[in-house]
């Protein structure tokens, strides 16, 4: 295990992986214990049976994917192009942007996502499994927030130091509508080779479709929406009222990726259109064909994705020999009340940040001299992580 560990990388080919031992859709409990077959929901019913390299079930996944795999069309925008990347937004709920990063940044956070990857791999799971699984995820998938115990990595200088950047802050201002928005936090995920499994579609959040009033102000302060100034939002129409809701994300989240986004290597999917839908997306059962291949295939290192929370999405099959990395950055509008945010950040980083950074993470940043509870604490098992314990102490 060591050896495999020592050059870990998040880009090009590695060792890392492939663990055969790994049953397909084992999920862990908090504690470390496999949950039971039949306790399962949701898991993928047409993965392969075992998790090796050149198995024929895993072949011929890979030749599905080899002819099938990629969103047709797919539309990637330059930086500078903010009202295409405005318009697609609003219209997908996604857009991809090429080129977010420098060569700088790519090889910082590469080197950040690799640092922290092996201090999660480097715990051993049960029995003769190589790694252990993040409790209540599927085999060989990660998550950088989930698996802090403070829920975010804002702790890290590397995370913080690409919350202000030349590139996305132009964009983020067009699709918040100013600048007076926040950092909710940062984290991502990740996928190691062997990750057989779809992973369910699924929202990170469902709108609640609260606050009316206080998103149709908004909207109106910032020039995003035409109505008859003398209404309040009870008295507006319906169409009206969901466009409202329609055009105000309560999160607005970055992927930065750190490889090409290749037909094999696990690239995520998207759902046009589905960031309004108040529906639960289908299982894994249920979904069409054409919902497997819509991935961002194409999109290449450096670039990043804008993703509204609200749309359907998920990971897929990692068939190669490269682990596909997502590091993400987490942004909420002007409108959030910015008491619900996590103190994640420590004073000190915070000080290191640009004066549009710090004006933007100043509702996640701890005081003076105090640590953000958990902060630096990773561990697959949410039973090892403070926070999590704290939750269910409380509950």
């Amino acid at each position: 295990m060591s050896s495999e560990l020592d050059n870990l990388k998040v880009y090009g080919e590695t060792e890392v992986g492939w663990d055969e031992n790994t049953p397909p859709n084992e999920k862990l409990d908090g504690k470390g214990n496999v949950i039971p077959a039949e306790d399962l929901h949701r898991e993928d019913p047409f993965a392969p049976s075992r998790r090796v390299y050149d198995d024929p079930e895993v072949e011929a996944l890979r030749d599905k994917l080899r002819r099938n795999n990629g969103m047709r069309g797919l539309d990637i925008f330059d930086p500078n192009e903010i009202e295409e990347i405005t318009r697609t937004f609003r219209r997908d709920g996604f857009v991809v942007v090429r080129d977010l990063l420098d060569e700088e940044q790519l090889d910082r956070f590469r080197e950040g996502c690799a640092r922290v990857l092996k201090e999660l791999l480097s715990i051993p799971g049960p029995d003769n499994r190589k790694y252990m699984t993040e409790t209540g995820r599927l085999p060989h998938r990660y998550s950088y927030g989930t698996a802090s115990s403070s829920r975010h990595l804002m702790h890290d200088p590397v995370w913080a130091s690409m919350v202000d950047l030349p590139t996305t802050t132009p964009i983020l201002t067009a699709l918040m509508g100013n600048d007076e928005y926040y950092v909710w936090g940062g984290g991502g995920d990740l996928c190691l080779p062997g990750a057989i499994e779809y992973q369910q579609l699924h929202a990170d959040f469902k709108d609640t479709q609260k606050n009316g009033e206080v998103r149709l102000d908004f909207l109106r302060a910032t020039g995003l929406i035409d109505v008859d100034t003398d209404k309040s939002f009870e008295e507006l129409d319906f169409p009206t009222k969901r466009l409202v809701f329609d055009q105000t994300p309560p999160t607005v989240t970055i992927n930065f990726l750190m490889s090409d986004l290749t037909w094999e290597n696990g690239p995520i999917r998207q759902i046009p259109g589905t960031h309004t839908m108040s529906q639960n997306p289908p299982t894994l059962a249920e979904e069409a064909d054409w919902m497997r291949w819509s991935t961002l295939v194409g999109a290449t290192a450096g670039s990043g994705v804008f993703r509204d929370n609200r749309a359907w999405h998920s990971a897929t099959p990692n068939l190669s020999k490269e682990i596909r990395s997502l590091p993400n950055l987490e942004y909420v509008p002007g409108w959030t009340d910015e008491q619900t945010l996590l103190k994640s950040m420590p004073y000190e980083i915070w000080e290191t940040l640009t004066p549009h950074g710090q004006k933007i993470c100043r509702a996640i940043t701890e005081e003076q001299g105090v640590w953000p509870e958990g902060a630096g604490t990773m561990h697959p098992l949410a039973s090892k992580r403070i926070w999590t314990k704290k939750r269910h102490t409380k509950e």
